[in-house]
């Protein structure tokens, strides 16, 4: 099949095969004598494996590293396996990360309600923001 062929039965653009290829995640296809290029069903299931993989948030290096695998006959499960729990481990960091600037935010818009708009200070850029200033002196 020539790449539009490939394109279209994957859902993609002719533009995206060939940055598979410059990307060594794709291999380069056979060349018909006028020189297209002609792909087979193994380019159809790779790239259907490259767009699986990107759904599960892996990047085009690690998708490289698993493809590299398998191309030199090794079993890339376990590294598979590796790189989808560092992916966990950072999602749920994340998430972590997320739930603590809800709570800031949270924190911050209910603080909002309390203040007047009028108290705020040319130097305070917005009250809501700044912890309000303590008068006197030391701790």
């Amino acid at each position: 099949m020539l790449i539009g062929e490939l394109a279209e039965a994957v859902g993609l653009t002719s533009q995206t095969i060939r940055f598979y290829e410059r990307r060594g995640l794709l291999p380069a296809p056979h060349r018909a004598a006028n020189g297209y290029r002609a792909y087979d069903d193994s380019s159809v299931f790779r790239v259907l494996f490259i767009r699986s993989a990107q759904s599960a948030g892996l990047t085009l290096a690690e998708i490289g590293s698993i493809v590299g695998l398998r191309d030199h006959g090794d079993l890339p499960c376990t590294h598979v396996a590796t790189l989808l729990h560092d992916k966990l481990d950072g999602v749920r960091a994340r998430q972590a990360e997320l739930a603590s600037l809800e709570a800031e935010l949270e924190r911050l818009l209910a603080r909002s309600r309390h203040l007047d708009p009028a108290d705020c200070a040319d130097s305070d850029g917005c009250h809501i923001l700044t912890e309000p200033r303590r008068s006197g002196r030391g701790g």
